[in-house]
């Protein structure tokens, strides 16, 4: 059994992954932290959880989450985490870190997308991208792993092997994405309170949205060409589920009449996905209730007018943070991919 810690226990995110890690055949949870002094139960902070784990939430230093544990899920805010890292790996605990500490190489990009220094710059450009379904050699044993941003998933997952094979051009690439109120934390904003996001459909981030150089940066290093794309995100009134509408041109060797159609860019990501047992390549459009409480992500793409139009859905909570979290899990350890899931 590996002993495994969660940091940040009380965040949505934390709470699926510990639904998950609790049906996970391998997985004993030594420790669940919080900043709060009162040591709050388990079944107090996420009611859904009751009975399921008699555990409190504890303030815990750096060195006793290290004791405890074999394996730390790092669910702290970006900066925060990195400022534990480096320690938990040097006392020989494995890490996956929900952040954005360890996802984008350059830490000049950090510091102007993040507004601070990065506090364990030396490591970025190292850390292996919690993507299994196109970086699963590199995740497997790995000792830290940078787990995705969840649009980031749905978005990359559905254009990196059109762009890998040539059929849509790097340039103009246009995502306009989509989801649930959940995806923007548990902590009080004014936007997010119930009067404001029932029944409001509102962009954000319009240009300055952190999960850009993300996208950008993953996408130019796996299709071997730089992409430099737009991406909007919006926020809709349901509590989970994420959905993306990406457009681009056909690349350059396909473009005009004689283009790649529908049928031959289904067979693009068919062929690309076909051993992934969490991608499904479907005929029909994808919608968030399809995904809803798994790992799935559901792709399709169309040719409409000269475009190339490539949609996909995703569980924000699961597939877009804790259930990838489980599967780069699984691959650090050896274990059946699938497990937990």
């Amino acid at each position: 059994m590996i002993r495994v810690a969660v940091l940040g226990a009380t965040g949505y995110a934390a709470r699926e992954l510990i639904a998950l890690l609790l049906r996970h055949p391998e997985v004993q949870i030594t420790a669940l932290t919080t900043r709060q002094e009162d040591q709050p139960h388990l079944g107090d902070v996420h009611p859904t959880l009751r009975g399921r784990l008699d555990m409190q939430l504890q303030n815990l230093t750096t060195a006793e989450v290290a004791h405890s544990a074999d394996c730390i899920f790092c669910c702290l805010p970006h900066a925060a985490s990195a400022a534990v890292v480096s320690e938990l790996l040097a006392a020989d605990c494995r890490v996956v870190d929900f952040s954005a500490d360890y996802r984008l190489n350059d830490a000049d990009v950090y510091s102007q997308w993040y507004g601070v220094t990065h506090p364990d710059a030396d490591r970025l450009g190292k850390v292996p991208y919690g993507l299994p379904e196109l970086y699963r050699e590199q995740l497997q044993g790995a000792r830290l792993v940078a787990n995705p941003g969840c649009y980031p998933t749905a978005a990359i997952l559905a254009l990196a092997p059109l762009l890998k094979s040539g059929a849509i051009s790097p340039e103009g690439i246009v995502i306009d994405a989509k989801s649930g109120v959940s995806g923007a934390g548990r902590s009080a904003k004014a936007h997010l309170h119930f009067p404001e996001a029932n029944e409001n459909l509102l962009p954000y981030g319009v240009g300055t949205h952190r999960h850009t150089p993300e996208i950008d940066q993953v996408l130019s290093n796996y299709a071997g060409v730089t992409t430099d794309v737009v991406f909007t995100p919006h926020l809709v009134p349901m509590d989970r589920g994420e959905l993306i509408t990406a457009y681009a041109n056909p690349g350059a060797t396909n473009s005009g009449n004689d283009g790649l159609q529908t049928e031959e860019l289904l067979a693009i990501l068919r062929q690309h996905y076909a051993d992934e047992q969490f991608i499904r390549v479907i005929e029909g459009i994808p919608g968030t209730k399809s995904v809803a409480g798994t790992n799935y992500c559901d792709i399709t793409v169309r040719r409409v007018r000269g475009k190339v139009i490539v949609i996909s859905a995703i569980d924000n909570l699961i597939k877009g943070a804790s259930g990838a979290a489980v599967q780069n899990f699984n691959l650090m350890y050896g274990f059946e991919e699938s497990a937990g899931l």
